[in-house]
């Protein structure tokens, strides 16, 4: 089991960026794949990006493919989610999730750990 903390969510304009952090305690990192999600009011929890163990693969939605990258540094214990071009529609509270597997999981149900959400608010 890790713990899990996702940070640098925040209020920005259409257009802008934002970095949000992941940083995991409590189990080896480096053996645990990463997925981000989001959750806006209303909605189902959805599949924003996912990577491997190592960081060599990588999967996103394609609603942000193209605008957001997943990356992560094993020596940190921490995962990243780089949004560029943000909309409106990616107003929302975005989680980090991890699970001990090597495979790039993009279902919630296929998690185990979760952190608690950061605000993301895109404003028009």
């Amino acid at each position: 089991q890790v713990q899990l903390v996702e940070s640098g969510g925040g209020t920005v304009q259409a257009g802008g960026s934002l970095r949000l952090s992941c940083a995991a305690s409590g189990g080896t990192f480096s053996r645990y794949a990463i997925g981000w999600f989001r959750q806006a009011p209303g909605k189902e929890r959805e599949f924003v990006a996912a990577i491997s163990r190592s960081g060599g693969l990588t999967s996103y939605a394609g609603s942000v493919k193209g605008r957001f990258t997943i990356s992560r540094d094993n020596a940190k214990n921490t995962a990243y989610l780089q949004m560029n071009s943000l909309k409106p529609e990616d107003t929302a509270v975005y989680y980090c999730a991890a699970d001990y597997t090597l495979a790039v999981l993009t279902a919630p149900s296929d998690y185990d750990d979760w952190g608690q959400g950061t605000q993301v608010t895109v404003s028009s």
